[in-house]
């Protein structure tokens, strides 16, 4: 049933418009006041980052997308070789298959591949209501060799799949009890929709060491949701939901507001360089997308190298037309306009 449905969410993802409708990132609302004498050199540029303790050399993750089958096998070895020759980080998908059928580990274990890499574990924090313990956190961690540990909540995908798990009461101080006693650090991570800012508060209060807001404008989870509906109640009722969640600019914009300590993930609907430079320039330290990888990864490992590459030059060219020479100096531009 559970390799079903990862194969079922590999190929929607490719094949059918899983994009939200009216609903945007909200990112199209800003430019950069362009500085024609940016008094630099383009090669002065630096995009590395210090995140979690780990230096990348752009701040760039590849989003958690899948593992627990064979196809997911394949594309999670490309994109864990493409973080390592790239110097960025990686999120593996939800590792619950392979906790419950452990013959399916390796479809996640990715560091020897990537031995240098940032590699985030990743378990949905729900199934800490149906069983799941620190224990179960700490043997996701070490499957992978982990830097990290992704818990990710998604209540609208959960509600919306016939077999969703939606036993959401009194998780936060689940989480809290994996912060405080898992080695590694957490990250909350939304998987779509947003983190309001009393959300984030809560996150952070709970012990999590940073927050991926994964907003809305990019793939909605609902959408693939109704391409496998079994009904058409289902199709419906997923349907519906086409234009939920809180855009990616503002989740960025609530998160840094509640939580201006911890690094903020940008990721959800996040295309190019430029976007990624919005999103660090509205607070986020570093930005993940999923969907351009996927389609990359399915293609060879020199088309993940390129986009990697693409993204990075224009995140350059865009901090070089800013005058800002380090992600840091990116953070702190005024240079960031919205529109009116």
């Amino acid at each position: 049933m559970h390799e079903k449905r990862k194969s079922d969410h590999i190929r929607i993802n490719l094949e059918e418009d899983v994009n939200f409708h009216g609903l945007t990132t909200g990112l199209e609302k800003y430019h950069f006041l362009h500085q024609a004498l940016p008094e630099l050199d383009l090669d002065q540029v630096d995009t590395s980052v210090t995140f979690l303790g780990k230096t990348l050399k752009a701040p760039l993750l590849i989003s958690s997308m899948t593992g627990g089958t064979e196809r997911a096998q394949i594309i999670n070895r490309i994109l864990a070789e493409a973080a390592e020759i790239s110097g960025i980080a990686i999120g593996l998908g939800s590792q619950r298959a392979a906790i419950e059928d452990p013959s399916l580990a390796d479809t996640f274990k990715m560091r020897p591949i990537a031995p240098t890499a940032m590699l985030l574990a990743n378990l949905g924090a729900v199934q800490l209501n149906y069983g799941y313990t620190v224990e179960h956190c700490r043997r996701a961690v070490d499957m992978i060799e982990a830097d990290a540990l992704i818990l990710h909540v998604n209540a609208l995908q959960e509600a919306v799949q016939p077999e969703g798990d939606t036993r959401f009461s009194g998780l936060l101080s689940k989480i809290e009890q994996v912060c405080r006693v898992l080695p590694v650090p957490v990250i909350a991570k939304e998987v779509g929709w947003g983190f309001s800012e009393d959300a984030a508060c809560r996150l952070v209060e709970a012990g999590v060491a940073a927050i991926d807001v994964a907003g809305s404008g990019g793939t909605s989870w609902s959408q693939v949701e109704m391409h496998r509906a079994q009904t058409e109640i289902q199709r419906r009722v997923a349907a519906t939901f086409v234009d939920w969640g809180i855009p990616t600019s503002e989740t960025v914009l609530a998160a840094k507001r509640a939580a201006p300590n911890i690094p903020v993930i940008a990721s959800g609907g996040l295309r190019n360089g430029l976007d990624l430079a919005k999103c660090i320039a509205l607070g986020a330290t570093l930005g993940g997308m999923a969907g351009p990888f996927l389609k990359a990864a399915v293609n060879s490992l020199e088309a993940v190298l390129e986009q990697i590459e693409i993204i990075r030059t224009e995140l350059r060219i865009a901090m070089f037309c800013t005058g800002t020479d380090s992600i840091a100096a990116l953070h702190k531009t005024d240079c960031l306009i919205r529109k009116a």
